[in-house]
């Protein structure tokens, strides 16, 4: 099985997705900013990278009406 090599900050967005959802949380952009000591801004580009590499899915409000905002939820690290 191939590895998937992350960057640090990669690695930090992915392990402050996996410890909001441990915890209960719904790891929306601004928790996992706020977790991981970033702004949302310089979150963009490590989410999209993990999206891309299958580590995380974005999942959209399941509630028509009520949308706040995309959430991101943690896939197995193989």
């Amino acid at each position: 099985m191939q590895q998937v090599r992350l960057s640090d900050v990669e690695l930090q967005v992915y392990d402050a997705v996996a410890a909001l959802e441990s915890r209960g949380q719904v790891p929306y952009p601004d928790l996992i900013a706020q977790e991981c000591g970033l702004t949302e801004e310089q979150l963009r580009t490590p989410l999209h990278l993990l999206l891309e590499k299958n580590l995380l899915h974005r999942e959209d409000s399941p509630m028509a009406g009520l949308d706040f905002g995309p959430r991101f939820c943690a896939q197995q690290l193989a």
